[in-house]
C-alpha cells in the first residue's frame, strides 16, 4: 500500500484505488505511525496523540481497539493491509519500505540528485520529481499538533533546500526567465532564506531585470540587519559586485543537447498507466544490479522496460543497450545476439576466448545499462551468461524480460501486473488505466470513438473479460473500427477468432491472442501443459488441494502438482496470491480449449473430480459456518462461489442428481448468511428439476420454501403468485405442504431444520400463531436430538415471534438462553441473532444506553463476518436509539446508511425499515411531508407479504401526521385501520399505540370524552405487558393528554379515562375497544 504525508493524509492500494479513512482518530493514530514509519511507537505516545489531556478511562484498551479498527480499514482495502501495523512492545510500529511513502521517495530522490555529476538534466528531472510529491503541508492535517511538528519542520526544510537546488539546476539550464516570475511568492514566504534569494536574484538579472535583482538585495539587507542584527552572507555579497560589474561568469555554460549513448527504440505511442511503475523501477535501478520483469505475454514487459531503461538513459557512461532475444534458440546465438548489440566482433583464431569471456572483458570497465528482451525460451543460457558479466562488471546492470525468472544471486524479480481495471459498481470507469489504454487505441484506430456513457459499460465488460492486459486491449480496440463496442463485449467468448493484430510490424508470436497464449503454451512439458488445462476447471481460481484433487490423475500424480503448479507461477501462467492459484481469463479460456480437445475422457473425468472435491468441500463448510470458524468459511465459500457454480453446472448436465442435491443443500447456509436468497431458489430449483433421493428432496425443498419467504416474491410452498396484490395468506398451509414431505422421510434432524428454517422466513410475516407453532416444535426436536445450535436457532427465532406478540419476559428468557448457547459454540450469527430482542426489549424499557451497546456490538458482528443484511438492520435500529434519545440528525444519517446498503443488496425487508424509520425521523423534525413520502412507500408493501406490524406501524405514523396537520378525519381513518391490523399482531404495545393514535384524532375532532376513554384503554394495554412508555418516546401520548385535559374538568377526564381502562379486555384480541 502507498501512503502521502506531503499533504493531507492520504492512503492508496497498490494499484493507485484511493482508500477512505473516515474517522478522525483512525486518520490520527495512522498519522503518528507515519511520523515514526519503521519505529515502534509507544502506546503512551499514542494515547497522547489521539486523545491529549483527556483520555479515555481504559486508554489502552480504547487504544487496542482503534487499532484493530485501522487494521481492518487496511485489510478491507486490500489483502494483507492489516499486516502493516505490528505490535511490538512497549507500541505498535507501522512496517512499510520507504517508496510506499511518499515523504521516503521524496528523500530518496533527492539523495539521488545529489549523486549526480556532469548532468543537469538528469539533476532537474530527479529535483523535479521529488518536489511534485508534495501536495501542500506535511502531515497538513496534523501540523500543528505536537506528535507531528518536528517531522513536518523537518520534512519543510528539505523541501525548501529541494526548491533552492532545483532552481539552481534549473539555472544551469538556462531557465532564468521562468524562474524570475516563479521564484517571487517562494522567496517572499521565506525573505530571509539567502541561498533562495541568491537564485532568485541570479535569475530576475538573466532575465534581464537587473533593477530588480539590485532591489532584491538590498531588501534582504536590509531585513536581515533589522530583523536579525546580521549582514548578508558573503554568496549574496558578492553577487551584488558581480552584478553591478555585469560579470559574465553569472551566465550559465552552454549545456549541449544530451546524446545519451545506446540503440533503445523512439516509442511510437504514449505509455498508460505504468507511471508510478516506471518510478518505482527507476528507484530499484538505482540500487539493484539485476532486475528482472516477469508476467504473462501480452502484459507489458517490453514497453515498461524500455520507458524506465529510456529514462535513465544518461545516467550511464557507456549507454544503454537492447538485446531483443525473441528470435534466439540457443546458448550460442544468445552470445552472439548480445555481442552483436555491443559491437563485439568474431574472432576466428582457434586459440581466441569463447565468446562469453570476451563479452565478460568488454564490459569489465564500463559503465552500462543492458535491457535483455524477451528471456523466458532461453532462459538458461541468459541465467549463465548474466551471471558471469555481472561478475566482470561491476558497473553493469542488467534490466530482463521473461515470462519466468533468471534464479540467479542477486536478482530483484518485477512482477509486471496487467493494468488496473474499472470496479464492480461502476463508479468512475475512466479512472481505469485499463479502461484509458483502450480508449486510446481505440480512438486511433477509429477517430470516431468517444469514451461516453453509450460505450462505458461495454468498455468496462472488454477490460474485465480480458484481464487487462495491454496487448489484448489493444487487438481489442482495432476491432472499433468495424464493430461496435458493445457487440466486441458480447463476442469475447469466441476471443481468439475474433483478437488479431491487423499490425504489419510486430512479432508473429504477438498477431493474435492465441498466438500469443500459444507461444508461452509451447515452452511447457507435457506434465506442465495437463496441469494447466485441468487447472482451467478451477473457475476463479482454487487452493492447492484442490488442484491437487482436480489435477492430479493419470500420468500426473496428485504429489506432482505442487511443483508444477511453481513451475506455472515462475512461467507467468498460473497467479498465485494468498494461497490461491488462478487462470487470467484468456489462459482458463485457452486451457479449456485445450482439455476439450484431450484424448479419451480426461476432459469429463476432471469436471467429475472436481464436482467431487467442492461437494465435499461444501459439506465441511456447512458445518463450519455454525461455529467459531464461521468467519473463516464465510471467506472459503465466497473465493469458491464460481467453482461451486460450476461443479452445481456440471452434475445438472449430466442428470447427477444426489450429488446436485447435496452440493446446493451444503450451500444453502451460505447463500442465506451472505443474503443471496435468489441464487439459492436458482439453484435449489435446478437440483430439484433432476430428481433425486426422497430425503435429499425433501430438505431441498424446505431450504427453498424458505428462501422464498425470505425473498417476499412466493408463498413457502414455491408458487409464484402471479399478481403482486395476491397475499401469501396461503403461506400457513404450505409451509405444513412442505413438512408433509418428511412423513414418508425417516429424518428427525431434517424435519427440525425444515420447521426452524420456514419459521425464520415468517418471521414478522403472516400468522404469528403459525410461526410460533413452527417454532415450537422445531425446538422440540432440535432438544430431542441434542443438537445444541439447533436448539439456540429455535430459541432464536422463537423470542423474536413472541416479542412481537407482546411475551416480552418469554422472549427475553429465550433469547438469553439462546445467546448463551450460541457465545459457548462461537457463532456470531447466532449471537447477532439474540441482540436484536434484547436490543429491542432494552429500548421498550428505555434502557437506550444498553440498547445503544447491545446493538453496536451487533453491528459489529454484522461487519466482521461481511453480513450485510444484518449490518443493514443494526444500522437502523441504531437509527432509532438515536431518534429516541434526542439526536436526530444521528438518526437520519443511520437510517440513510442502512437504506443504502438495503438497496445495495437488494435487500427488501431492510430497506422497508429503514426507510420507514427516516419517515419517523421526519416527522419528529417537523418534516410531515417528507415523512408521508417515507412511509407511503412502504405501506402496499407490507398490506401484500402480511406485515401486520408494519402496516400498523406505517398507518399509526401517517395518523399522527395527518393529526399534526389538523386533518381530524384523516387522522381517524388511518388509526382505526391501524387499529385492525395491531390486532392480528396480538401485540398490546401496537394495539397501545393505535389506540394512542385514535384518540389524538378524536380530541382533534372535539370528541374529548371518546379520546379520554382511549387514552384509558391504551394505557391499560400496556400495562398488561407492564411496559409503560419510557418518558422519551411520550410525545405523542402527552401531546393529546394536554389537549383532552385542557378541555375536560380533572373529575371528566379521570372518570373518561378510568372507564376506557376497565373497557379495555383481558385479551387483546377480543373487541371490548371503545367504539
Amino acid at each position: 500500500m502507498r501512503f502521502g504525508v506531503l499533504g493531507p493524509l492520504e492512503v492508496r492500494t497498490s494499484d493507485g484505488r484511493l482508500v477512505r479513512v473516515r474517522e478522525t482518530r483512525i486518520r490520527t493514530l495512522l498519522t503518528a505511525l507515519l511520523v515514526h514509519r519503521g519505529r515502534v511507537v509507544p502506546v503512551d505516545r499514542l494515547v497522547d496523540a489521539l486523545w491529549g489531556d483527556s483520555p479515555p478511562a481504559n486508554d489502552v484498551r480504547t487504544l487496542r481497539s482503534k487499532v484493530s479498527l485501522l487494521r481492518r480499514t487496511l485489510e478491507d482495502a486490500e489483502p494483507g493491509g492489516r499486516t502493516l501495523i505490528e505490535s511490538r512492545p512497549p507500541g505498535y510500529l507501522l512496517r512499510v519500505d520507504e517508496d510506499a511513502v511518499d515523504a521516503g521517495r521524496f528523500e530518496a530522490l533527492l539523495r539521488r540528485a545529489r549523486t549526480v555529476t556532469g548532468d543537469p538534466r538528469g539533476t532537474v528531472r530527479l529535483l523535479g520529481e521529488a518536489v511534485e510529491l508534495w501536495r501542500g503541508t506535511a502531515f497538513a492535517d496534523h501540523a500543528d499538533e505536537g506528535f507531528v511538528r518536528p517531522e513536518a519542520l523537518r520534512l519543510e526544510e528539505q523541501r525548501l533546500t529541494a526548491l533552492e537546488e532545483f532552481a539552481e539546476a534549473r539555472l544551469a539550464l538556462g531557465e532564468h526567465a521562468s524562474l524570475a516570475d516563479e521564484l517571487g511568492e517562494l522567496v517572499a514566504a521565506h525573505p530571509l532564506r539567502e541561498r533562495l534569494r541568491a537564485a532568485h536574484v541570479r535569475a530576475l538579472y538573466l532575465a534581464g531585470r537587473q533593477n530588480e535583482a539590485l532591489a532584491s538585495l538590498g531588501e534582504v539587507r536590509d531585513r536581515l540587519r533589522d530583523d536579525l542584527g546580521i549582514d548578508p552572507g558573503p554568496e549574496l555579497a558578492a553577487l551584488w559586485q558581480a552584478i553591478l560589474r555585469q560579470d559574465a561568469a553569472l551566465s550559465p555554460a552552454a549545456v549541449s543537447p544530451a546524446r545519451p549513448r545506446g540503440n533503445l527504440p523512439a516509442p511510437l505511442t504514449d505509455l498508460i498507466g505504468r507511471d508510478d511503475e516506471v518510478r518505482r523501477l527507476d528507484v530499484l535501478l538505482a540500487s539493484e544490479r539485476l532486475v528482472t520483469l516477469t508476467g504473462a505475454g501480452g502484459v507489458g514487459k517490453t514497453r515498461l522496460a524500455l520507458e524506465a531503461a529510456a529514462r535513465r538513459a544518461g545516467e550511464w557512461a557507456d549507454g544503454v543497450w537492447l538485446v531483443e532475444l525473441a528470435t534466439a534458440r540457443t546458448a550460442a546465438e544468445v552470445h552472439e545476439a548480445v555481442a552483436a548489440v555491443l559491437g563485439l566482433r568474431d574472432d576466428p583464431r582457434p586459440q581466441a576466448r569463447p565468446l562469453p569471456g570476451r563479452l565478460a572483458d568488454a564490459l569489465a570497465g564500463q559503465e552500462l545499462l543492458l535491457v535483455l528482451d524477451n528471456c523466458e525460451h532461453v532462459v538458461e543460457p541468459v541465467a549463465d551468461l548474466t551471471a558471469r558479466l555481472l561478475r566482470a562488471a561491476p558497473a553493469l546492470r542488467v534490466l530482463a524480460t521473461s515470462q519466468e525468472p533468471l534464479a540467479i544471486a542477486g536478482e530483484r524479480l518485477w512482477p509486471v501486473a496487467p493494468l488496473d481495471l474499472p470496479g464492480p459498481d461502476g463508479d468512475r470507469p475512466e479512472r481505469s488505466d485499463a479502461v484509458r489504454l483502450f480508449a486510446a487505441r481505440a480512438a486511433a484506430a477509429d477517430p470516431g470513438f468517444r469514451l461516453g456513457a453509450d460505450t462505458t459499460e461495454a468498455v468496462a465488460t472488454i477490460c474485465r473479460r480480458l484481464d487487462g492486459i495491454p496487448l489484448a486491449l489493444e487487438m481489442a480496440a482495432a476491432r472499433v473500427r468495424v464493430m461496435p463496442v458493445a457487440d466486441l463485449a458480447a463476442r469475447l467468448d469466441d476471443r481468439f477468432r475474433l483478437l488479431t493484430a491487423p499490425l504489419r510490424a510486430v512479432p508473429a508470436r504477438q498477431r493474435t491472442l492465441r498466438a500469443t497464449i500459444d507461444w508461452s503454451w509451447g515452452l511447457l512439458g507435457e506434465p506442465e501443459q495437463i496441469v494447466l488445462r485441468r487447472l482451467a476447471m478451477c473457475a476463479g481460481g482454487c487452493t492447492l488441494r484442490a488442484a491437487e484433487e482436480v489435477c492430479g490423475d493419470g500420468p500426473v500424480h496428485r504429489t506432482d502438482v505442487l511443483g508444477l503448479l511453481g513451475r506455472l507461477v515462475d512461467r507467468s501462467l498460473v497467479v498465485q496470491r494468498d494461497g490461491r492459484y488462478r487462470l487470467l481469463e484468456s489462459v482458463a479460456a485457452y486451457g479449456a480449449e485445450r482439455l476439450a480437445e484431450a484424448p479419451g475422457e480426461e476432459e469429463r473425468r476432471t469436471r467429475d473430480r472436481h464436482l467431487a472435491h467442492y461437494g465435499a468441500f461444501a459439506e465441511q463448510a456447512a458445518a463450519g459456518l455454525r461455529g467459531p470458524e464461521q468467519r473463516l468459511w464465510l471467506a472459503r465459500l465466497a473465493a469458491e462461489a464460481a467453482n461451486v457454480r460450476s461443479a452445481l453446472a456440471h452434475a445438472v448436465r449430466h442428470g447427477l442428481a444426489d450429488a446436485a442435491l447435496r452440493l446446493v443443500c451444503a450451500l444453502a447456509w451460505f447463500w442465506f448468511l451472505r443474503g443471496r436468497f435468489a441464487e439459492a431458489r436458482r439453484s435449489l430449483d435446478l437440483a430439484l428439476s433432476l430428481g433425486g433421493a426422497p430425503e435429499l428432496r425433501a430438505a431441498a425443498q424446505a431450504w427453498r420454501a424458505g428462501m422464498s419467504l425470505l425473498l417476499l416474491d412466493t408463498d413457502d410452498t414455491g408458487r409464484r403468485h402471479p399478481g403482486s396484490e395476491v397475499r401469501h395468506h396461503t403461506a400457513d398451509s404450505g409451509g405444513q405442504a412442505v413438512l408433509k414431505l418428511y412423513d414418508t422421510v425417516e429424518d428427525p434432524a431434517g424435519r427440525a431444520r425444515a420447521q426452524w428454517f420456514i419459521a425464520l422466513g415468517r418471521a414478522g410475516f403472516g400468522d404469528p400463531a403459525v410461526t410460533l407453532g413452527l417454532a415450537d416444535r422445531a425446538h422440540a426436536g432440535f432438544t430431542a436430538l441434542g443438537d445444541r445450535w439447533g436448539t439456540a436457532a429455535a430459541l432464536a427465532v422463537r423470542a423474536e415471534v413472541l416479542l412481537h406478540r407482546g411475551r416480552l419476559e418469554a422472549a427475553r428468557a429465550d433469547a438469553r438462553q439462546a445467546q448463551a448457547l450460541f457465545a459457548e459454540l462461537g457463532d456470531g450469527w447466532g449471537r447477532l441473532q439474540t441482540a436484536y430482542v434484547l436490543g429491542d426489549l432494552a429500548e421498550m424499557t428505555g434502557d437506550y444506553r444498553a440498547a445503544e451497546d447491545v446493538r453496536q456490538e451487533g453491528h459489529r458482528l454484522a461487519r466482521d463476518l461481511d453480513l450485510w443484511n444484518d449490518a443493514c438492520r443494526m444500522l437502523a435500529r441504531l437509527g432509532r436509539t438515536a431518534a429516541l434519545t434526542g439526536d436526530l440528525d444521528r438518526a437520519e444519517e443511520l437510517h440513510e446508511r442502512a437504506r443504502r446498503l438495503a438497496v445495495a443488496h437488494a435487500y427488501q425487508r431492510g430497506e422497508e425499515y429503514a426507510e420507514t424509520g427516516l419517515g419517523l425521523v421526519a416527522r419528529r423534525q417537523g418534516r410531515l411531508d417528507d415523512a408521508e413520502t417515507h412511509l407511503r412507500a412502504w405501506l402496499d408493501w407490507c398490506r401484500r407479504w402480511e406485515s401486520d406490524h408494519g402496516v400498523a406501524f406505517i398507518l399509526a405514523e401517517l395518523g399522527f401526521v395527518a393529526e399534526q396537520r389538523g386533518d381530524a378525519g384523516t387522522a381517524r381513518t388511518l388509526h382505526r385501520e391501524g387499529l385492525e391490523h395491531a390486532r392480528r399482531t396480538g401485540d398490546p404495545r401496537a394495539l397501545a399505540r393505535a389506540l394512542e393514535g385514535l384518540a389524538g384524532a378524536e380530541a382533534l375532532a372535539g370528541r374529548l370524552t371518546q379520546a379520554a376513554r382511549l387514552l384509558g384503554a391504551a394505557a391499560a394495554a400496556r400495562d398488561t405487558v407492564r411496559t409503560p412508555l419510557p418518558p422519551a418516546e411520550r410525545g405523542d401520548v402527552d401531546r393529546i393528554t394536554a389537549a383532552v385535559r385542557a378541555a375536560l374538568t380533572p373529575q371528566a377526564y379521570d372518570v373518561a379515562r378510568n372507564r376506557g381502562a376497565r373497557d379495555f379486555p383481558a385479551l387483546p384480541g377480543q373487541r371490548r375497544i371503545p367504539a
